[in-house]
């Protein structure tokens, strides 16, 4: 195990709408610490601090998560959570073939499943109001099915996507919470199973709890009087 050279730090977001709670992406790192037993701390920053000039020039697209360990400075989640699971163990087998078959499946979920989501989440979500979106949308999803059941026939009948859980089923279920607007996932079964049987892991258990604190605590009278 290689230790961070200070408690690492990532950032998100002080508050979100009801609606992007459970999927921002900070998530994603708080799970992957949470397989690997490391502690970390979190930096909660608003909306124009994140657009700011002092935050771009950590993450030049004005977004969240950042990581920071005293030695490493990096942003994307799937990047973050790659690097959080090679300093720890349960997340990348030892085997050097059964670790690039997570890579593999990490950056499957961010390049041939996520962007599909994000259209569905644009025409449902982000410009639901808009003409454009009414008539795209039944493209969007026959897309999104698509890549779902070339994922559910990937996964098979198989508990995890590889021999046992790694940081590419972490990204891969984080990536399949997105369509949770929808009842899609109920008809790949074994896809919306493999969903379950992670989340039920004390690991995400705790991250999901510790991601959603900090809005319960903005919601409070307290905080908006």
């Amino acid at each position: 195990m290689t230790m961070p050279a200070r408690l690492p730090v990532i950032t998100t977001y002080r508050w979100v709408p009801p609606f992007a709670r459970g999927l921002v992406r900070e998530l994603r790192a708080r799970w992957a610490f949470e397989e690997v037993g490391i502690a970390y701390r979190v930096e909660l920053i608003d909306h124009p601090y994140a657009k700011s000039e002092a935050h771009r020039r950590f993450q030049p697209f004005g977004q969240i998560p950042t990581y920071s360990d005293g030695a490493v400075e990096i942003f994307e989640s799937g990047a973050i959570a790659l690097h959080i699971a090679r300093q720890g163990s349960g997340l990348l087998p030892e085997d050097p073939a059964a670790q690039a078959r997570a890579v593999q499946w990490l950056i499957a979920a961010l390049n041939s499943i996520e962007p599909f989501v994000m259209d569905l989440a644009v025409v449902d979500v982000f410009e639901a109001g808009e003409d454009w979106s009414r008539a795209r949308r039944p493209t969007v999803e026959r897309k999104l099915r698509e890549r779902l059941q070339d994922l559910s026939a990937a996964l098979g009948g198989r508990e995890f996507l590889d021999d046992a859980f790694s940081v590419g089923d972490l990204m891969m279920v984080s990536v399949l919470r997105g369509v949770d607007r929808t009842d899609i996932l109920a008809d790949y079964p074994n896809l919306a199973d493999y969903r379950a049987r992670c989340e039920a892991r004390p690991a995400f258990r705790k991250a999901l709890a510790d991601h959603l604190a900090p809005y319960v605590d903005a919601d409070a009278p307290s905080a908006v009087a």
